[in-house]
């Protein structure tokens, strides 16, 4: 008998046929005789319709109140949930994040999860009840509900089966798999049977939006089993881990795009020691993340830095630096909100000469230019212009990945 956690997302319970769907599934693994502790978001588009409720009564309000409204959305799924695993014969109980012990920080709607107290849980368990669980919330040291920000109930899921020691965390999503590319936008996206922990992590970092990278992170700290299914079409998923077979003939695993970006260009900066450090601690500060970084060659003793941050950060970030600009030394600042960012990820990369050219080559060929580079081990990104983006994602995917399915 295993103890297996399960995920399921908004779209997967969107409405009462959705939601028998779900109770079914999650009984038919009952019946196995395995345990099952479930985690669910919020139905279809009730966060987003949470949010416009408190834009009509508060723009501005507080972010502690922000997370007691938009916890209620997790906690209708799981009641209706347990109520339609109730009225097919078998026990079920609902709980809350706090009433699972899900205990974190106190920053309201990007909260951190610090531990998890599973007596709760184990004693709901013992009885041989089917567990459901508020995804995307805990409870801070204040006694306050709190919520874990994007991906929070990923996040959750994959928390609660490293502390329950599960031996297998399934995230049932609306597509059946890891896929080398979006399938619902790319032409010949093709399916992974499995995908490195390190691989996965730069997908969802770099735009895939099977699973959050927050808890992918946690999977690879606690190796939790992890496997990615569709809650409709009951096919074989992906399945993520540490290790892959043949994983040094695999060159390219995935495509993926990011259109939440914005370029900043620091124009005429001193060429002096120190001039990086005081723009970059300065928006870390602010708790601005910086992603690529480029710096021209100094000439005329002077330099110019761009950098790419998130879009939402894009006006916050040239704001702070305008208003600092005479402390830093630049003559003028460019913001860019119409880029997008295009990444290939492979583990099998490093150890293979030439792959960043094919990309280039791809988009060559395409008539894309790049704007901006940036390589790991297992990462090439470039920046393109966002109207380029859907077609860049398409030609990059076919020179790596040919009608037949191979990996060149």
């Amino acid at each position: 008998m295993a103890l297996i956690v399960q995920k399921f997302g908004g779209s997967s319970v969107k409405d009462a046929d959705h939601v028998r769907n779900v109770a079914r599934i999650i009984t038919e693994t009952y019946r196995k005789g395995h345990n099952v502790v479930v985690v669910l978001s919020a139905q279809g588009d009730t966060t987003d319709d949470l949010i416009a409720k408190a834009q009509e009564i508060n723009p501005k309000a507080s972010r502690r109140e922000m997370d007691m409204l938009l916890a209620t959305g997790e906690q209708i799924s799981i009641a209706l949930c347990a109520m339609a695993i109730e009225h097919m014969g078998y026990q079920a109980v609902s709980l809350t994040g706090w009433q699972a012990g899900m205990l974190t920080n106190s920053a309201y709607s990007s909260a951190r999860i610090k531990r998890i107290n599973t007596e709760r849980i184990q004693r709901e368990l013992d009885k041989k009840k089917i567990v459901l669980v508020a995804g995307f919330q805990g409870i801070n040291k204040y006694d306050d509900i709190t919520t874990l920000g994007r991906g929070g109930s990923d996040t959750s899921a994959v928390a609660l089966a490293a502390a329950l020691h599960a031996d297998l965390c399934q995230i049932y999503t609306d597509v059946d798999g890891v896929y080398t590319s979006d399938p619902r936008t790319v032409k010949g996206a093709r399916k992974l049977d499995e995908i490195t922990f390190d691989e996965m992590l730069e997908l969802a970092s770099q735009g895939a939006q099977v699973l959050h990278n927050r808890s992918v992170e946690m999977a690879k700290r606690y190796n939790v089993n992890m496997e990615v299914l569709s809650s409709i079409t009951g096919n074989p998923g992906t399945k993520v881990k540490e290790v892959v077979k043949k994983v040094e003939k695999t060159h390219v695993s995935g495509v993926a795009k990011d259109k939440n970006v914005s370029r900043l260009a620091l124009i005429g900066l001193s060429d002096q020691p120190g001039i990086a450090f005081k723009i970059f601690s300065m928006l870390a500060k602010y708790d601005i993340n910086v992603d690529i970084i480029l710096q021209s060659i100094g000439r005329d003793a002077s330099k110019d830095i761009s950098f790419t941050v998130a879009r939402s950060e894009g006006r916050h970030a040239k704001e702070l630096l305008e208003e600092n600009q005479e402390a830093i030394g630049f003559s003028t600042i460019e913001l860019n909100e119409e880029v997008a960012k295009v990444s290939i990820v492979g583990a099998g990369m490093a150890n293979n000469a030439g792959v960043a050219c094919k990309m280039f080559e791809a988009l060559f060929s395409a008539g894309i230019n790049i704007n901006m580079i940036s390589t790991s081990e297992i990462k090439v990104s470039v920046l393109v212009e966002e109207r380029d983006a859907d077609r860049a994602v398409q030609v990059v995917h076919d020179r790596f990945f040919d009608e037949f399915g191979s990996n060149s």
